[in-house]
């Protein structure tokens, strides 16, 4: 799944399970929602179990849930569980190191992009996934 929708994905996934508390829900019910393949969203479930945001039971009657109160889950913590971070991506030649941009290029751009991520995360650190969920409700 490109990085670009990923986030956003295990977000509605996320909201899925907060929607049914308490419940083991299975990851043919959340790929229903999402309108997805549901290897897709057992990847993603896979990458939020890793990061100890939902738990999992296997077997008849098993499926997914949140591992914690929908008030304790933020979407940064949901970013860095489903994101790679593989940092900015270039292309795949390097620059030229003769040229006054190319031999910079790199480094400056990085610096500025780390910068935006931290922005992003701190103001997703602020959103917390009851609120999302509550909102969507409201819809």
């Amino acid at each position: 799944m490109p990085r670009n929708c990923r986030f956003t994905t295990a977000v509605h996934v996320c909201a899925v399970l907060a929607n049914n508390p308490g419940e083991d829900v299975t990851s043919d019910y959340v790929a229903d929602s999402v309108n997805t393949n549901p290897v897709v969203v057992r990847r993603l479930l896979a990458a939020l179990a890793r990061a100890g945001l939902v738990a999992s039971r296997r077997g008849s009657g098993g499926g997914y849930r949140l591992a914690h109160p929908a008030a304790r889950i933020d979407l940064a913590a949901i970013a860095i569980a489903v994101d790679d971070d593989e940092g900015p991506s270039f292309g795949p030649n390097p620059p030229n190191p003769a040229c006054p941009v190319g031999r910079a290029i790199k480094p400056v751009l990085a610096e500025a992009i780390g910068r935006a991520e931290a922005a992003r995360l701190a103001e997703l650190r602020r959103v917390h996934l009851d609120e999302i969920l509550e909102k969507l409700l409201a819809v």
